[in-house]
């Protein structure tokens, strides 16, 4: 009977294979893979729309053993979430960390896995406070276990934030982490320097749109304007995307950690459902998006932007009404015309 330890050692080597055989064909956007519906593909049909469409990349939000069966061998690079509520388990014991890698990643060995979001949203001062003692302690350990198992070169640890941990974001250069959470924010941050990881951050001008409409013009969060609205410095911005990713490099730069990569880990629009909402102005974001990426923020001029759109299908489990309608498709019928390439 084959040893345990062999076992492993056989499972890291095709994953290692796995990854090094499709890292160099992946583009720069791929789509968040929500599950909170009760009309969603099935998870071949999944992958199936992944490949037909050439979308390179997937997050999601925990680990879907179905999901995980069917991704092997289809060369689609994932993003895979350690969910909030195992946050506290996985950070008291290294053992826990250790079992979650093999049973969700080593599991599936032909699937490209890159990175390991530890948490999502998590921050010391909005509704999910209380798990904020337990992000770096889990990220510590899931790191850990990635060493471990000799994947460190393959796979990134992180965890995801949004832009609440950021003030002063305009303009862009002035933007730095909340001084009231930084003993929070800061040791992560160190963190992502010692692994040479990123830091995922969910982006949603969308947001920044509807909560000020009469400050922030509509073209220029759906990357329609026609010149620049926002200089700051040598730097024009026709985009508010772009605004908010520099912010937070800003803010990198100020503690030290200019040289940690963002990766755009949520950003979309909803078709419906609110102010604004609409299949013209989510096709319009959305399309603009994968092609802007490309050539970087003015800050970052040259360097593309890995990004995910939200959501790959509509999750109509979700509330308040908005909240269902950011999908790209509805089931596996897709609402608007999206060209990936």
């Amino acid at each position: 009977m084959m040893s345990s330890s062999m076992m492993i050692t056989l499972l890291v080597h095709g994953l290692l294979l796995a990854c090094s055989l499709h890292a160099s064909a992946a583009a720069d956007i791929g789509t968040c893979y929500g599950t909170l519906g009760d009309n969603l593909p099935s998870p071949t049909q999944i992958v199936a729309l992944y490949k037909q469409y050439n979308i390179a990349r997937m997050r999601i939000y925990s680990p879907v053993p179905g999901l995980s069966s069917a991704l092997q061998g289809s060369g689609i690079q994932v993003m895979v979430g350690v969910p909030n509520n195992d946050l506290q388990s996985i950070a008291s014991s290294q053992a826990n960390a250790n079992s979650w890698v093999q049973n969700n990643i080593l599991a599936y060995r032909d699937v490209n896995w890159k990175y390991i979001a530890v948490g999502n949203e998590v921050r010391p001062n909005n509704g999910e406070s209380g798990l904020a003692q337990y992000v770096l302690p889990a990220m510590k350990n899931i790191q850990n276990a990635v060493n471990q198992f000799g994947l460190s070169q393959l796979i990134k640890v992180s965890t995801a934030w949004e832009m609440g941990v950021l003030t002063d974001t305009f303009p862009p250069s002035q933007g730095q982490f909340d001084p009231s959470i930084g003993g929070y924010t800061l040791p992560i941050v160190q963190f992502l320097m010692s692994n040479g990881s990123p830091l995922l951050l969910n982006c949603y001008p969308y947001f920044a749109y509807t909560s000020n409409p009469q400050a922030i013009d509509l073209n220029y969060a759906l990357f329609t304007s026609p010149g620049v609205v926002a200089q700051d410095g040598p730097n024009g911005y026709q985009n508010l995307l772009f605004a908010m990713v520099d912010s937070a490099y800003a803010a990198l730069e100020k503690v030290g950690a200019g040289g940690v990569r963002i990766v755009v880990s949520e950003t979309g629009w909803p078709t419906a459902g609110g102010v604004a909402n609409s299949i013209g102005n989510a096709q319009t974001y959305n399309n603009n998006l994968i092609q802007k990426v490309k050539q970087g923020t003015p800050g970052r001029s040259g360097q593309p932007i890995e990004a995910y759109i939200f959501d790959m299908v509509d999750e109509d489990s979700k509330t308040p009404e908005f909240e269902k309608h950011w999908g790209l498709f509805t089931g596996t019928t897709l609402k608007y015309p999206v060209n990936f390439n």
